[in-house]
């Protein structure tokens, strides 16, 4: 039986407060903090599918809208105000659920931005960041630029990423997790950058069985 609460995130930098959600299992062994892409809020179907997927096994999240999404705009936050977002779903984690390991993660822009947050702010009390599809460049723009402040992070680092993800070419997304001392990456063959792998194929629960197999050697 899962339980979900509907919560609300302040964020100095937004008018107003954000929406958040938490979906939580009856023995959570962890907390995350889910942070969604630049083209979809919190409600999207990956987000949620995942979001139970997780609390089934045993994983709770909170996830939230930044503020654009909130205010139903097209165009991303800026850095610092995404990152006020993600600053504050991390102290409501901490204060709602303060004896569960912590851990942040992301889809796409919303892992990219959790971890331009954790560079800078070396918090103690997260134990690592789970990238759901790093977004290492423009698509048809291979670089590793974004890369760069990943070296800065002093947790350990699951990257789920997709041999089709044209927004990380797997050569890249591989050199950049090697020269990483806490990166661990997991391959998904043939998955694109919304984890579709073709029609037969769900990977949520491949997303879901790393998340876990990871999290519990880190806690």
């Amino acid at each position: 039986m899962l339980e979900i609460k509907s919560l609300s995130l302040t964020v100095a930098a937004a008018p107003g407060a954000v929406s958040a959600i938490c979906t939580l299992p009856e023995k959570p062994i962890c907390i995350l903090t889910l942070a969604h892409g630049a083209g979809a809020d919190m409600h999207h179907s990956f987000m949620e599918t995942l979001a139970t997927a997780l609390a089934e096994a045993g994983i709770a999240t909170l996830r939230f809208n930044f503020p654009f999404t909130e205010q139903k705009k097209k165009r991303p936050d800026s850095p610092a105000v995404a990152q006020q977002a993600i600053a504050a779903a991390i102290d409501k984690a901490r204060e709602l659920y303060p004896s569960l390991p912590l851990f942040v993660a992301g889809k796409s822009f919303g892992g990219r931005m959790s971890s331009q947050y954790l560079s800078v702010h070396h918090r103690k009390d997260v134990a690592g960041i789970i990238f759901y599809g790093f977004p290492l460049h423009a698509a048809g723009k291979p670089s590793i630029d974004r890369a760069d402040h990943l070296k800065a992070i002093k947790v350990p680092m699951l990257f789920l990423q997709g041999t089709k993800d044209t927004l990380a070419t797997w050569d890249m997304i591989e050199a950049v997790c090697k020269s990483l001392k806490k990166a661990t990456l997991v391959k998904l063959e043939g998955a694109d950058h919304s984890f579709k792998a073709g029609k037969n194929k769900d990977m949520i629960p491949v997303l879901t069985t790393a998340t876990k197999d990871w999290v519990k050697k880190k806690i």
